[in-house]
């Protein structure tokens, strides 16, 4: 097999030498455009875990590695003059050049050909190759050349950046924020040989335009940033190699090979380098290639088709984590408002791999700190954030855990039934701190399905307040009902029953005549008059539902229902007063809400419930978001309850863990009013890190509690504490399942530090 390696970066040259070992007959030519020494930027990071995998496959390059590089367990956050070390950290840093020789050496001891100072854009010179590697860097030409073939997709994120050297000595990776009249700059500072550290200087755009920074003046930037960081520089010089300011380009590629021609590195995928370098996920994606090859001898394309089904969903989960911590640092200055500690741990935290637990078995000082300074905050006498109390008005809940609207579409006439009573009783009854019914519709038309909850009539009111009642006397939690209108999403069938439209259903209302999709009807644009029948039937549910004894009520303006078809660009192309701007498209939702307010007692909060991204082109704007928001506090909502998409039927939404929380986050810490999330959160320990990073005051569950209505006294027992409200009845139980949680808790902490790679320090 005959191989041309295009780029002579480390991804290349790591690829070269495990294939060369294992295919000694193959004939593997390197072709890199720069001179061997010629290196831009200055060290790498690599973990103990990407270190042990190299020790597996090649024990001499982990060696040279290991001997040529800085190593250090402790992580630093400093902001302006406060400082915290967390330890628990594995990480080393190496010479970007250092690097690149010890694996040319490598490669020339196994017998890999190196070409250096070559023409790398014509291919022609390459066509007798059996694989042509592209791995030519960001920019990659060939990449550019078969753009269309490979499906590429380059996305410029907002934030600037630039890649300096120091002489400062550094004992840890470390993080310096400073905070500057025009914005935050952080430094991601680490050493990766004696003497010599990185520091890469990051702002959002505003903050760099307004301190009058130019991409190449390479002088006037070090001039201005010695200024800024004169502390932590600490009389250190900064040192320059081609420094000019970037900013950070996002590139995937829906093909990773097209004919003979296979993708790595920088060329096929890049991650932010917040989350660990690019060289480790180009070596790792080198490990991947060289394994399908080895496979594969005798068959090109089975090996490009392996090593794409091995690798892809891991360089996707990589990339995802690098996008959702790019978010934190592009989100500065909002982060920056938290006291230290938060702040300090929601850096540690930001890409959601790392969560309380994960922090607390590798420094529980550091989070002892951070548990300090929140329970000192919200006046919390136990160590669990989950379990602090939360205030709204009048209304006091007993944790911060939420049970979602989930709707159940087994109501007859829209009355709720024993199946609602058990529904709602017995998670009351599990510890929940707020419960938020399923939609219920204020009109018999503003169904979604026939099985859907109403409160419209005095039946209804009854079946309600006989399930609050219950609640009400026998457990500590509090329970608000969700109004609102299908809208052009109503006249369905039950999800069991295929979510179809109705045979005989009825007029569908929306704020235009858009159907959902093909299957369902055109609505009715609403018209004035329409208008003021909804909102008349929201002022009947708001007192009937104060009638039937709910202690809050959260209006329903999410997920494209009614309220949300005004909100949306997508929904709304009207012409009148009540389209265009945001505040036109806000008119309605607003007068509603404005209705509802009026008339409900002023002691009992109000929570608004919203889609803060449509996953869709063109779709709703976080501005917009913003605008809603701040509309809604203005009006005198207590809270806000975010969610996102679903509000049309090609939405393509990137989910994942928490993968909601970033929005209720920019609506708590941009418009300062409290927020709910939801969003594939599954157990305590991702709910008190939330609640910790202050990204949401309370945690909605929905299909969690499905099948767990004691979620809340299983984490109770999981967290050790003993909580007031379990029925006398059941109190017996506690003294079976804390001994069993204590111990299942044992062992799953157990497991995380035997997983915990092996330190490579030397």
């Amino acid at each position: 097999m005959k191989i041309a390696v295009i780029g002579g970066g480390p991804g290349g040259l790591y690829f070269s030498i495990l294939t060369k070992k294992a295919m000694p007959d193959c004939q593997i030519d390197i072709y890199e455009r720069n001179k061997p020494d010629d290196s831009f930027g200055f060290g790498v990071v690599f973990s103990d875990e990407t270190l042990g995998e190299f020790l597996k496959r090649d024990m001499q390059s982990y060696e040279l590695i290991r001997s040529k590089f800085a190593y250090w367990d402790d992580i630093i956050i400093a902001r302006d003059g406060d400082q915290v070390n967390i330890a628990g950290n594995g990480f080393c840093g190496c010479s970007r050049k250092t690097l690149l020789q010890l694996l040319q050496q490598r490669c020339m001891e196994e017998g890999v050909n190196l070409h250096f100072e070559q023409n790398v854009d014509d291919l022609s010179q390459y066509k007798d190759a059996d694989i042509i590697l592209a791995s030519d860097g960001i920019a990659s030409s060939i990449r550019t050349k078969f753009g269309k073939e490979f499906g590429t997709k380059i996305v410029v994120k907002k934030n600037r950046f630039v890649w300096l050297g120091s002489t400062k000595p550094l004992d840890a990776f470390t993080y310096f924020f400073r905070t500057t009249p025009y914005g935050t700059i952080v430094a991601h500072s680490y050493q990766y040989e004696e003497g010599r550290s990185t520091w890469i200087f990051e702002c959002s755009d505003e903050t760099w335009q307004k301190h009058g920074f130019e991409i190449t003046n390479e002088t006037d930037t070090i001039t201005k940033i010695a200024e800024i960081f004169k502390e932590e520089l600490d009389g250190h010089s900064l040192i320059s190699n081609k420094s000019y300011w970037r900013q950070f380009p996002h590139v995937t590629n829906e093909n990773w090979f097209h004919d003979n021609i296979v993708l790595l590195g920088d060329a096929k995928a890049t991650a932010h380098y917040s989350i660990g370098s690019g060289t480790k996920l180009a070596m790792d994606c080198a490990i991947g290639l060289s394994d399908a090859v080895i496979a594969n001898p005798n068959d090109v394309q089975a090996a490009f088709q392996q090593y794409d089904k091995t690798r892809r969903n891991t360089v996707e989960m990589i990339q995802y984590a690098a996008l959702v911590s790019l978010d934190w640092f592009e989100n500065m200055d909002r982060n920056n408002q938290h006291p230290f500690y938060q702040f300090a741990f929601g850096c540690m935290t930001r890409s959601k791999k790392i969560t309380l637990e994960n922090l607390s078995l590798r420094d529980k000082t550091f989070t002892d700190k951070v548990l300090n300074e929140f329970n000192i905050n919200v006046n919390n006498k136990n160590q669990s954030p989950s379990f602090s109390k939360f205030k709204l008005r009048d209304l006091e809940l007993q944790n911060r855990i939420v049970m979602a609207p989930m709707g159940q579409y087994s109501a007859e006439n829209g009355v709720v039934n024993d199946w609602h009573f058990q529904h709602y009783s017995s998670r009351a009854i599990g510890g929940i701190g707020l419960i938020l019914t399923e939609l219920t519709a204020i009109s018999e038309t503003a169904r979604i399905t026939l099985g859907c909850a109403g409160i419209y009539n005095e039946n209804q009111i009854v079946a309600w307040k006989r399930i609050n009642d219950f609640i009400h006397v026998n457990t500590q939690t509090k329970i608000g009902i969700q109004l609102g209108h299908s809208g052009r999403k109503g006249a369905t069938k039950k999800p069991w029953e295929g979510n179809e439209p109705l045979e005989k259903g009825w007029e569908l209302l929306s704020a235009s005549a858009i159907s959902f999709n093909d299957k369902f009807a055109v609505p009715k644009e609403m018209t004035l008059s329409d208008m003021d029948l909804i909102t008349s039937q929201f002022i009947q549910a708001t007192k009937n539902s104060d009638k039937a004894g709910f202690d809050m009520i959260e209006l329903q303006a999410h997920h494209g229902f009614l309220l949300a078809s005004f909100l949306s660009p997508l929904t709304n192309i009207r012409t009148d007063e009540f389209g265009g701007s945001i505040e036109n498209r806000l008119k309605f939702p607003i007068r509603v809400f404005n209705e509802m307010r009026k008339i409900f007692p002023e002691e009992k909060p109000i929570s608004v419930r919203i889609s803060a991204n449509d996953w869709a082109e063109n779709g709703i704007s976080e501005d917009e978001v913003i605008t809603i928001s701040t509309e809604f506090k203005k009006a005198g909502a207590d809270i806000i309850n975010v969610s996102t998409g679903n509000t049309v039927a090609g939405q393509k939404p990137q989910t994942g863990r928490m993968w909601q929380t970033p929005f209720a986050d920019a609506v708590r810490n941009t418009v300062h009013i409290p927020t709910i999330t939801a969003g594939y959160i599954q157990d305590i320990d991702q709910i008190n890190t939330i609640i910790l990073n202050g990204r949401a005051d309370l945690v909605a569950l929905g299909r969690p509690l499905l099948l767990d209505a004691n979620f809340v006294r299983n984490a109770q027992a999981y967290e050790q504490l003993e909580p007031n409200d379990i029925p006398n009845q059941y109190k017996a139980g506690m003294s079976h399942l804390y001994p069993l949680k204590a111990t299942e808790r044992k062992q799953t902490e157990g497991m995380k530090k035997a997983l915990k790679p092996k330190s490579n320090k030397k």
